[in-house]
């Protein structure tokens, strides 16, 4: 099993910046993918960015890309998700995600946290 506890959302004007955390525990974190996902009010849930593990292969969505970068620091078991130029159609909830492949993490995964709030105001 994998926890997932993400942090770091808020209000925030539009152009602003935060960055989410996640903290993982669990199985070996080092070796899962992981990713960002996120889900606006009357919308389904959506890939934001994902990583493999050694973050040689990266993914983003179109609607975030220059913009959001995910990072992992495998020493503190935490990945990150910068997030510049917020939007306020970036307003959503976010969570982060695991699984033991890319590809699984963006058709699917099987580990989510509880999700945080960000809210971007115009």
């Amino acid at each position: 099993q994998v926890q997932l506890v993400e942090s770091g959302g808020g209000l925030v004007q539009a152009g602003g910046s935060l960055r989410l955390s996640c903290v993982a525990s669990g199985r070996t974190f080092s070796r899962y993918a992981m990713g960002w996902f996120r889900q606006a009010p009357g919308k389904e849930r959506e890939i934001v960015a994902a990583c493999n593990w050694s973050e040689s292969s990266t993914y983003y969505a179109n609607s975030v890309k220059g913009r959001f970068t995910i990072s992992r620091d495998s020493a503190k078991n935490t990945v990150y998700l910068q997030m510049n130029g917020l939007k306020p159609e970036d307003t959503a909830v976010y969570y982060c995600a695991a699984d033991t492949q890319l590809l699984t993490v963006l058709a699917g995964p099987d580990y989510w946290g509880q999700g945080t709030q960000v809210t971007v105001s115009s």
